[in-house]
């Protein structure tokens, strides 16, 4: 029996043995859509970006009968960023679902830029389970899934992708690390608290100089300036970030989000804040070098279990290998190296005491409305501990020191009174008036020959010597501490049980002795130089008079008083040691 055979025998034959054939694609794919990206991070704008890429596509499926009917066209968004959590391609990804969407198609300008990684892997079945072509320039077609070829060449388009991201960040980053070392560069972003960014001249690449580009430079501000050098003027006298930022509100001193809101619209202008002050006190910028990476980028998975959503961008500390900084100044100086040094060293000391040294140093018991004028000032002559302020009787401020707060078996206990008070009204009137008469004309010259005088003082048993003893005597402690502690290992006690104790004594050593080195030296001022310091202070005298609370504490404060009371001779030893601030005697007060 014969079967006839259509004009085709290839279409018979094919129909017998059940062969599916792939139609070759006929002029006429119809209406597609567009889908471009364009990130901050390029060189030119997003018109000129879209343009480009759009004009590819359209060469690309154009002359096999294609047009484009809808545009995706993401900006911002970074080729990280999975497909869901862009908004152009999230919109892409939601119109793939209607029918009624007008278009069977998706073509791209340029595969790199629209996918990341693995992202291909991720997208591509979506547009299969809706039957949307994915035509790229790269595959010189549409994408087939059957095909592993195609697979194989879009994983790699993807790695590709990734490596061209990583590379420009690290062009980029290498850019601006010789900027910052070689000239000193300001690389944008928020001036610090206590500077403005200020016209530097036409930018030194000529092309952006051509484009009107300007050079951004940083200036002091000395309103700010002036709360800088009072914050680490006040940390070097023992004060801790929580005091000092409680003081600053006090004084009615607006906080850096307060004073300049258009930079920091990220914050809430709720005043200072003990963080507020600690970085301010580890800015190194300060200094009058430029200084670059003490911040980096890290990209942090949203979810770990679920590898596809993406990562957010954290900003953290980079670690000190990816710190640059300029060789030579590259702004005016806000406080010296030599007095940022000091404070750092202070921080590592007190952080090597732990937790409960740096509670100490904030207890300002500042939850009452009544002020103590004499607030850390007054010590107990029997103890030598700071007397605390209390309120007896609803109406008199008294300072205070409790036999009963001492440590058991202290050797000053056998002398010490129960309780030791000393009424501040007792104390305040007189104080004034002497502080009054030394500052007085009559007597100016002779409280300028005592202070030049009393230098001498300091480097011979003084407060300079007896700080440094402190500092020698806490490395004998830790020293003790940890032959203690090794004698203890020795002798079979748990090595795992002491590792914290060890690792606590030996940073206290390790600080102390960073601080005993790098101690700097005295430096004695001339009578010139004191009688600079002391104009710097303003009429004395006639700030006493009348004068608020507020103003009170502030001026014994820049007198930096300490007060030494010894109940039974019913005597008080004052002391007063002006601080100054190298060559800014007016300014840095």
């Amino acid at each position: 029996m014969t079967v006839e055979i259509s004009g085709d025998p290839w279409a018979t034959l094919d129909e017998l043995l059940g062969v599916e054939v792939v139609e070759t694609v006929d002029a006429g794919i119809g209406p597609v859509a567009f889908y471009g990206r364009c990130s901050t991070e390029d060189n030119q704008d997003p018109e000129t970006s879209f343009s480009w890429q759009h004009g590819n596509a359209e060469k690309f499926v154009g002359p096999l009968g294609a047009t484009i009917e809808a545009e995706y066209f993401d900006i911002g968004h970074s080729r990280s960023v999975p497909w869901e959590r862009r908004s152009e391609s999230a919109r892409l990804l939601a119109a793939l679902k209607d029918p009624n969407r007008g278009w069977n198609a998706v073509v791209v300008g340029e595969g790199t830029r629209c996918w990341f990684g693995n992202q291909f892997s991720l997208i591509a079945p979506k547009f299969a389970a809706y039957g949307v072509d994915l035509w790229v320039p790269e595959l010189g077609g549409k994408f087939d899934a059957r095909n592993p070829s195609h697979k194989m060449l879009m994983n790699v388009l993807g790695g590709m992708s990734e490596s061209e991201r990583q590379h420009v960040q690290a062009r980029v980053r290498a850019a601006m690390d010789a900027q910052v070392l070689n000239e000193g560069r300001h690389q944008g972003g928020r001036a610090p608290y206590g500077y403005n960014t200020v016209d530097g001249g036409p930018h030194p690449n000529p092309r952006k100089a051509a484009e009107g580009y300007r050079l951004r430079i940083l200036a002091i501000d000395e309103t700010s300036a002036e709360v800088v050098r009072r914050i680490f003027a006040e940390y070097m006298d023992g004060k801790g970030d929580r005091a000092i930022a409680n003081g600053l509100n006090r004084d009615c001193i607006p906080c850096p989000s307060a004073r300049r809101p258009d930079q920091n619209r990220h914050r809430l202008a709720d005043g200072w804040q003990g963080s507020t002050v600690r970085a301010i006190l580890e800015n190194p910028r300060y200094t009058g070098y430029a200084f670059f990476g003490r911040w980096t980028r890290q990209e942090t998975l949203i979810d770990p279990d679920d590898v596809a959503a993406g990562h957010v961008i954290k900003f953290r500390r980079a670690g000190s290998e990816g710190i640059v900084r300029s060789r030579r100044p590259a702004h005016p100086e806000i406080v010296s190296v030599e007095e940022f040094t000091q404070a750092q060293l202070k921080r590592r000391s007190r952080a090597a005491g732990g937790n409960r040294a740096v509670a100490k140093l904030e207890r300002t018991r500042n939850s009452g409305t009544r002020p103590y004028l004499l607030r850390g000032m007054v010590r107990c002559g029997f103890c030598g501990r700071r007397m605390h302020g209390a309120v007896i009787r609803k109406t008199e401020t008294y300072y205070r020191c409790l036999a009963r707060s001492l440590a058991p078996g202290s050797a000053a206990l056998a002398d010490h009174p129960r309780t030791v008070n000393l009424r501040e009204i007792d104390l305040v009137e007189p104080l004034n008036g002497w502080i009054g008469r030394l500052f007085s004309r009559e007597n100016l010259d002779r409280t300028v020959a005592a202070l030049v005088g009393s230098q001498a003082e300091l480097g011979h048993g003084g407060k300079n010597s007896k700080e440094r003893e402190a500092v020698k005597n806490r490395i004998t402690d830790a020293n003790t501490r940890l032959r203690r502690l090794q004698a203890a290992v020795e002798a079979g006690a748990d090595p795992a049980a002491l590792v914290d104790a060890i690792n606590t004594a030996q940073a206290e050593r390790s600080a102390a002795q960073a601080e005993l080195d790098n101690a700097p030296e005295l430096r004695t001022m001339s009578d010139a130089e004191v009688y600079a310091m002391i104009d710097s202070l303003g009429n004395v005298g006639a700030a006493l008079k009348g004068a608020r609370a507020e103003s009170l504490v502030r001026l014994y404060e820049n007198l930096r008083l300490s007060v030494n009371y010894k109940p039974h001779e019913r005597i008080v030893d004052v002391t007063i040691t002006p601080r100054v601030v190298s060559a800014r005697v007016r300014g840095g007060t």
